[in-house]
């Protein structure tokens, strides 16, 4: 048992030391969003897959499209996983993310992928929720927050297994989609973009909290994909997580994954980013 410490003097002080931002994201590569949503204005559909409830599915979304992920028949919130379409060792990286964007992204945040790539892997471009900001309980939506529901964390605290967690979910999709095990297809999930789930920080314990999200039919996020995508979308066992996330008593609803194309010339000047430039040296 530890014992308790004095309160220094000059404690106040020190609580009130105002914060720095510790990535400036004035130097980041802009987003060309005039030219996005002009492209986006005569794109066609050329594709979809709806995600059944308590499941997941995959898309694939050609580097120069746009992926909308829609609510369809009631509330109900994603977890979306991204890779490189040709190389799922590039995937999303939703700790990098949060560190640029914030805890929670939107309109004109960019999905960065993971290291050593490091590079803007699709820019959201489109979100009907914009509206919601931050709540009165410091909830905001479409977290990078939260890790994904999964049977690990499910053993732990309740001691059962339980097959149909975002974790699994996703795992099952990847596997499906490039025929792997499944051994290595979970080795390739990862932290996700928490779509339609309102969540935030308790200030008195710091615990991450959900709460019912404002998500209903005809909600959408959309994004441009700035590299060629495998998208992986599990329509979460929670449905709209206002009282758990691995549930079979929840109501759950399908969610809707559809790619547009724009039309020849629409992105002209346009390229997807090259990987990070660092030389990978480390010093030696």
């Amino acid at each position: 048992m530890s014992s308790p410490h004095l309160v220094p003097d000059d404690a106040d002080a020190r609580r009130s030391v105002e914060p720095v931002i510790c990535y400036p994201t004035d130097t980041l590569p802009n987003a060309d969003l005039p030219l996005y949503l002009a492209a986006r204005a005569g794109a066609a559909k050329v594709g979809e897959v709806v995600v059944a409830p308590r499941d997941a599915a995959s898309i694939e979304v050609p580097a120069g499209h746009f992926l909308r992920v829609s609510s369809v028949e009631g509330a109900q919130v994603g977890d979306l996983n991204l890779f490189n379409a040709a190389d799922l060792t590039e995937r999303f990286y939703s700790g990098k993310t949060r560190a640029l964007h914030g805890t929670h992204v939107s309109t004109g945040d960019q999905l960065w992928s993971n290291f050593p790539t490091l590079r803007p892997m699709a820019t959201v471009v489109d979100d009907t929720l914009n509206w919601y900001g931050i709540d009165e309980f410091g909830g905001s939506v479409h977290d990078v927050i939260g890790t994904r529901c999964d049977p690990y964390t499910g053993q732990v605290l309740a001691g059962k297994d339980y097959h149909h967690c975002c974790h699994s979910n996703l795992t099952r999709a990847v596997a499906e989609a490039r025929n792997l095990p499944l051994w290595e297809a979970e080795a390739q999930v990862h932290d996700v973009l928490n779509v339609f789930m309102c969540t935030g920080f308790t200030r008195d314990t710091g615990q991450y909290f959900m709460k019912a999200s404002p998500v209903r039919p005809g909600d959408y996020l959309e994004m441009f994909a700035e590299i060629d995508l495998l998208a992986v979308l599990s329509a979460c066992p929670g449905g709209d997580c206002s009282a758990e996330h691995t549930s079979d008593v929840a109501a759950c609803y399908p969610l809707l994954m559809e790619v547009y194309k724009p039309t020849n010339n629409a992105l002209d000047g346009w390229s997807s980013p090259p990987v990070n430039a660092y030389d990978r040296s480390h010093g030696t």
